[in-house]
């Protein structure tokens, strides 16, 4: 291997700024919006509304400073939540967004003689998002859980602004939620449901 060869596969260095977000989210067990690069460092998942977020360090975080997360989802404000329920959360999420994209028109049809159909309708990635939303919306089963995780999930709902609309105590409204994310988390085949000993 040529010298050339050899430095050229040095990585780039990573961003002061980014490094530190990298550092305080791994400190504070946030690495879900984390991932390997190619050199297997940890980069922050660029793209995503996660990655823009920024976490502030009132002082140095490993002596016991206080982390401040800017524009915080739901989802990944609840350090409660395990990493399957988060996981089961944002999926759930995804297929509503994608479900109900904006501007998504059908245009018309051309019938071929097999009965196919050329160029026009609704994207499959659609159909199949609203699907997937659906079904995992049953399995929700009560009215009260699916309404709890559709507002956090989906409308972006904080469990504190959940709990003041509906006059429910904080840790019930957090209780749904969880439940309602262990079913999705089942539904989407995360976790295993367990079976009560009897």
């Amino acid at each position: 291997m040529s010298k050339k060869t050899a430095q050229k596969a040095k990585p780039a260095k990573l961003s002061k700024g980014e490094a530190e977000q990298v550092r305080i989210r791994k400190e504070v067990g946030h690495d879900f919006a984390l991932k390997d690069d190619a050199f297997g460092r940890k980069r922050l998942a660029t793209g995503t509304l996660e990655a823009k977020r920024i976490y502030e360090v009132s002082n140095d975080s490993s002596t016991g400073g206080i982390v401040r997360v800017r524009n915080v989802d739901p989802l990944t404000g609840i350090t409660s939540l395990s990493r399957q329920q988060r996981e089961a959360g944002m999926r759930y999420r995804e297929d509503f967004r994608v479900s109900a994209q904006d501007g998504v028109k059908p245009m018309a049809l051309t019938e071929r003689v097999d009965g196919g159909r050329i160029g026009g309708g609704v994207a499959d990635r659609i159909l199949s998002a609203g699907r997937s939303y659906a079904d995992a919306t049953r399995a929700l089963a009560h009215w009260e859980v699916s309404g709890v995780v559709q507002k956090v999930c989906c409308a972006g709902e904080t469990v504190k602004s959940l709990a003041e609309q509906t006059g429910e105590p904080r840790d019930v409204v957090s209780k749904l939620l969880k439940i309602g994310l262990d079913l999705l988390a089942v539904h989407y085949g995360m976790m295993l449901m367990r079976r009560p000993r009897g």
